[in-house]
């Protein structure tokens, strides 16, 4: 919802056709040109406007969701007994859940019915998948090598909708618009609404290459031809990159008369932000167009309570009725997916089971560049890789990309722990990856012998995983699993990254488990948090409370949040965001042990300016197999005896408390995080962002206190 408070003297609403200078008026936050923008409301609409807010020319109106000030100097208003709807019309998406799907290249089933039946095993709540039927003027098929998944005609969008509806699926189709050939592009857009049992049909449109590259002269033809050409009434949506800066790179004013909503790609993890910071902006820049936003949530992520967070957000706070989901074959865990929408109109969708399947995450095994299980050559006989340093405490590879021919390969292989679904991921460094165009080949998927091939453009990640797909893979079977890459980029000048693989292991969680608490075999749980220094008595006794003393010898210097010490707070003009545990006074505890709070996978670890040594551990499901999961951050040790990859148990040793390579005086700088920050920001720091660190950070004394081993 976009609006801001309405006054308290606004008096009572008048309904009334606003009469507008242009086009539409915009909607301030305020009285006056100073305010932001917050929406418009176009010309001869019905509206609700209050005469007795009148400020200096500035009358508070509302239309749908929007709330705000608009000039009288731009719009009168013509006053009318009829009564402006309080509501966007209808949608096909409300109250439902939807994702997102490709091609089949890109994921592991063989056909349509394969995919149906996982996706309603896997997600019974998800009742509409957005199928991409055409790139520009070109039918999908033209890029897709699995052709009983294949759409290059209607024929085949019809048989996608019939084997859907056997799983109580609805159709909706999608297609990025290109505005070249808009006569080949409308053709196919026709084409496909006109086919029964299609719901919908969602442009993209983006400003980058290879999509909306040309100006706003196409929009109007090309969207007349199609209205002209499909059913009256047709649904069509228009998918948008949400963040401000490319709102009129999009030219959004000339789509509206064209549109009845509007997707919104809000992929906090691509942005690097969270859900609430991307949402909020979402809503401030198109939830004032004047048509119902569907926010389009990120699939590939692995914590499953932020995206859960993130519907809750969509759905209360902003007032979404439905929610979609990028995409089909990089979702590793359904648990967010299968949250019912619930909104105040009817649902004619049948009823969700009251308890879904859940997912959790079994073994992992990491392939480092360089290291075992990774394999690499030229086709030169020359040397073509450049080693270097990377973010995470491992030395990647790269080499400068190829027009025509690729000079090098590599591959990552490696034994299965066991038979299973996996989620197989890459990582991407911040450096020397900014080829738009990396092409991935995943071999040994059980039941084919083709690979599933998946480009991603590095050029956009920084220091992330980013999920190749889901596979299920048998432990035994040859290639198993198998990960290539080489140059066929084709482009000229950039730089293309052979970093590390991960798989991690899915495991289905059933909908109503025995016994209770939840306990899943090969899901590993944390059994509770004990204290990261100290020797094995103190960390398996009582923990002070009311004094910055944890036991015998060791303090928090500093203090957490609030509570930090105000000299801290002058020297680096920040809160603390956990504590500083030291031994006695000084350098007395240089070369103490450290160990892991509880048991978990060490997914970070390196050297960094002004810290040292940084070591991040994901934690496992506290106590039961669907429980939260936590982040402890180690910092400024030395010594430190694991890497990425690594599984610890509570109590491990991971390291010494050191000096931050001389940086501070002996210390254990000691987090414990709550959300998934630590994935993409390790070395994250609020500075004075109070309200930031308490959403993501918890108070070290107070949660350990709480959260100790239940059997001792």
């Amino acid at each position: 919802m976009t609006s801001v408070p309405k006054p308290a003297n606004a008096g009572t609403g008048q309904a009334a056709v606003i009469d507008t200078r242009s086009t539409f008026v915009n909607v301030r936050s305020g009285p006056g040109t100073n305010y932001n923008d917050i929406g418009d409301i176009l010309d001869k609409t019905l509206v609700t406007y209050y005469p007795d807010s009148l400020q200096n020319g500035w009358v508070w109106v509302e239309q749908f969701n929007l709330g705000g000030w608009v000039a009288t100097s731009v719009a009168t208003f013509n006053n009318t007994t009829v009564d402006p709807p309080k509501d966007f019309p209808p949608t096909p998406y409300d109250g439902g859940v939807s994702v997102f799907y490709w091609k089949g290249q890109a994921v592991s089933e063989n056909t349509i019915d394969e995919l149906a039946q996982n996706l309603q095993r896997r997600a019974p709540n998800v009742k509409h998948l957005f199928v991409k039927v055409a790139d520009g003027n070109a039918w999908q098929g033209n890029f897709d090598t699995k052709t009983a998944m294949a759409v290059n005609s209607p024929v085949d969008v019809k048989k996608w909708v019939d084997t859907l509806a056997k799983y109580g699926i609805n159709f909706h189709a999608w297609a990025v618009l290109k505005g070249v050939d808009i006569t080949g592009e409308a053709s196919i857009i026709k084409q496909t609404c006109n086919v029964p049992g299609v719901k919908s049909f969602i442009l993209d449109i983006e400003p980058y290459e290879h999509y909306w590259e040309v100006g706003p002269e196409p929009i109007a033809p090309l969207m007349q031809d199609v209205r002209a050409g499909i059913p009256n009434g047709f649904h069509i949506s228009m998918a948008v990159d949400p963040r401000r800066t490319h709102y009129k790179s999009v030219f959004p004013e000339e789509w509206r008369p064209y549109v009845d909503s509007v997707h919104t790609q809000s992929y906090w993890r691509t942005f690097r932000r969270s859900p609430e910071d991307v949402l909020a902006e979402t809503y401030e820049v198109w939830g004032g167009f004047g048509k119902p936003v569907i926010p389009i949530l990120q699939g590939a992520s692995d914590n499953i309570q932020e995206q859960k967070h993130a519907v809750a957000i969509a759905t209360t706070k902003h007032h979404a009725k439905s929610v979609s989901w990028w995409r089909y074959g990089v979702i590793s865990a359904w648990d967010a997916m299968n949250v019912p929408i619930m909104i105040d109109t009817p649902i004619t969708e049948p009823t969700e089971p009251e308890n879904p399947p859940q997912t959790g995450f079994g073994k992992e095994v990491v392939i480092f560049p360089g290291k075992a299980g990774y394999r690499s050559g030229t086709y030169t006989g020359k040397q073509e890789f450049t080693e270097f340093e990377g973010a995470y405490g491992w030395k990647p590879y790269y080499t400068t990309t190829e027009p025509t021919t690729s000079k090098v390969w590599a591959e990552w292989k490696t034994a299965l722990p066991e038979d299973g679904i996996y989620q197989i991921s890459v990582f991407i460094p911040a450096r020397h990856a900014t080829t738009k165009k990396a092409r991935y080949k995943i071999h040994g998927i059980r039941g084919t012998n083709t690979e599933v091939i998946v480009d991603i453009n590095q050029s956009i990640h920084r220091n992330e995983w980013v999920p190749l797909g889901i596979f299920d893979l048998v432990k035994n079977q040859e290639n198993a699993g198998k990960v290539f890459l080489n140059d066929v980029t084709g482009e000229t000048g950039k730089e293309i990254a052979f970093d590390a693989i991960r798989l991690r292991q899915i495991i289905p969680i059933p909908a109503d488990p025995e016994p209770d608490p939840v306990v899943i075999p090969d899901v590993p749980v944390a059994d509770g948090f004990d204290a990261p220094v100290g020797t094995a008595e103190e960390r398996a006794g009582a923990i002070n409370t009311g004094s910055n003393f944890w036991f015998k010898e060791w303090r928090d210097a500093t203090g957490f949040g609030r509570n930090t010490a105000s000299s801290y707070i002058a020297n680096f003009g920040a809160y603390h965001t956990g504590v500083d545990l030291n031994w006695r006074f000084g350098n007395a505890d240089i070369g103490q042990p450290v160990y892991a709070a509880a048991s978990g996978t060490v997914i970070y670890q390196a050297n960094v300016k002004f810290w040292g040594n940084v070591t991040v551990i994901r934690h496992d499901p506290l106590y039961t197999a669907t429980g939260p999961v936590y982040y402890t951050r180690y910092g400024h040790m030395q010594n430190v005896i694991v890497k990425v990859g690594d599984r610890v148990a509570r109590g491990q040793q991971i390291g010494e408390v050191g000096t931050g390579g001389g940086r501070f005086t002996a210390h254990l700088h000691y987090d414990v995080v709550r959300t998934a920050i630590m994935e993409t920001k390790p070395t994250d720091w609020p500075k004075m962002d109070i309200e930031r660190l308490l959403r993501d950070y918890v108070d070290p004394l107070e949660f350990t206190v709480n959260n100790r081993p239940k059997k001792r």
